[in-house]
């Protein structure tokens, strides 16, 4: 099976956030730091469904596990 690399910008898509690149910078600084001991998913920056699909893509290690580890990096 073929992986498929995803963009920050298409992460946000996903999320339902805005994917602007300075909207993108402004998310990760309002919400960061995350605290070591938080995983990701259960962050308070994140609704329910959000919380779901992070949760659901580390889980499953799907073709979005990259980027999204690659958010979880720069929300530490």
């Amino acid at each position: 099976m073929e992986s498929q690399m995803h963009s920050m910008q298409a992460l946000f898509d996903q999320l339902g956030l805005d994917s602007s690149e300075q909207a993108i910078e402004q998310f990760i600084a309002a919400n960061r730091p995350i605290p070591a001991e938080v995983e990701l998913h259960k962050a308070p920056c994140w609704n329910s469904a959000q919380a779901a699909f992070l949760q659901q893509t580390i889980a499953e290690d799907a073709d979005w596990a990259e980027i999204v580890d690659h958010l979880d990096a720069q929300l530490r």
